[in-house]
């Protein structure tokens, strides 16, 4: 299935991260996917990161989430421009209009769905925005990690708010939208309707908190608890004598798994025996653990605890996780064939590592994308001087 996406083809109108990392994993399952940039003003994204290639507009940051993809430019700011995307929709055919433009934006663009339905009446249009189409209010991942509550459940609990290491309402956004975008099709394999799908990051993440609201909303306070966890113990990170590991014992017979160990010796009490009694007595339960942990290496904990079928990791670095023996096979790699720069990215969620092209340069497919609408090479050039393309 991992190409389950064959025939179908994207028009992003996207830059930052949550769009292109949602086209990303459609270009991923097959999908023909073509960003659309402004010539005079292209993604931010392509000039964040190392200058890995010589190329200012093709900098690190913006290379992983736009492989697989076709690039060109259009201005449509211009009549002219705003003409070309609909003839785009209509004789390529496009299947699905994204953008993550504000809101503000669709109708004087061109790019608002009634205008692209009436061009394309079994079109799937997807606006992504930071608090939905009514609201024009500028968003960004951490500001959205902030509002959303995430900071405030992030963190040690006399610490200050934190963010995640990852822009995880960025590609959570994603996430839901991919499953938007899969349903849309389903409907329209049914009934040869179109859809519109509006997706609010901000919505979308809180969505994900169903336990801290479900458990709030119950009169039980959620906060920063650092490594720990509100309703089991022991869980945590804790240090060995070359590394660190996090443990969770999530069950009365984990626990007494890991007592009877001889490492362990002593730790355990008789109140210990249920978890609501390790939770009343977690901090000297963990300082005991972690005496314990900290005169073995990582590898001895692993083995012992995974011996006895308690839950255990490594706390791994980056470079530990890409030569994971479940991650290293299925590394998706790309290579530039202009310089031979090769990036790994992350195995997909399910299958084996897609093929996916190497990130386009700025307008690197206007010739191919438009020689589609009849423009030879001259038309092509010509539209691009007058600042159309």
């Amino acid at each position: 299935m991992s190409r389950a996406l064959e025939g179908l083809t994207v028009l992003a109108l996207e830059q930052a991260t949550t769009l292109p990392f949602l086209t990303y994993r459609l270009a991923g399952d097959g999908a023909r996917v073509i960003r659309v940039e402004n010539p005079l003003r292209p993604d931010p994204n392509r000039f964040v990161g190392r200058d890995v290639l010589g190329e200012p507009d093709m900098r690190g940051y913006f290379l992983p989430n736009n492989c697989g993809k076709e690039a060109i430019t259009l201005n449509l700011a211009t009549p002219e421009g705003r003409a070309l995307l609909h003839d785009l929709v209509a004789r390529l055919p496009v299947d699905v209009v994204a953008t993550n433009q504000r809101p503000r934006s669709y109708a004087a663009l061109g790019i608002d769905e009634p205008t692209l339905r009436a061009v394309r009446r079994e079109l799937i249009w997807l606006g992504i925005s930071g608090f939905g189409p009514e609201h024009d209010e500028p968003a960004y991942d951490p500001v959205l990690q902030a509002r959303a509550g995430f900071m405030a459940l992030t963190g040690e609990p006399d610490g200050p708010p934190t963010p995640f290491g990852a822009p995880m309402v960025d590609l959570g956004a994603a996430e839901h939208a991919y499953g938007e975008v899969m349903k849309a099709l389903y409907r329209r394999a049914k009934t040869g309707e179109g859809t519109r799908i509006d997706v609010a990051m901000f919505r979308s993440a809180v969505s994900w908190l169903v336990a801290p609201v479900a458990v709030e909303s119950l009169g039980e306070r959620v906060g920063r608890r650092g490594s720990g966890h509100q309703f089991f113990a022991p869980v945590g990170v804790h240090a060995t004598r070359d590394g660190h590991v996090y443990l969770a014992i999530g069950n009365d017979a984990q626990w007494k798994a890991l007592a009877a160990l001889p490492a362990f010796a002593g730790i355990d009490r008789p109140e210990y025996a249920g978890n609501a009694g390790r939770i009343a007595d977690a901090a000297r339960l963990h300082a005991a653990l972690g005496e314990r942990l900290a005169r073995l290496t990582a590898e001895e904990t692993l083995g012992l605890l995974r011996g006895a079928d308690v839950p255990v990791a490594r706390v791994a670095t980056l470079p530990e996780v890409m030569a994971d023996p479940l991650v290293a096979p299925g590394l998706v790699r790309v290579r530039d064939p202009r310089t031979g720069l090769t990036i790994a990215l992350p195995p997909p969620p399910v299958g084996d590592p897609p093929p996916l092209a190497f990130p386009p340069r700025l307008g690197e497919h206007n010739a191919r994308v438009y020689g589609a609408l009849g423009l030879d090479t001259a038309a092509v050039a010509a539209l691009h001087r007058r600042g159309v393309i």
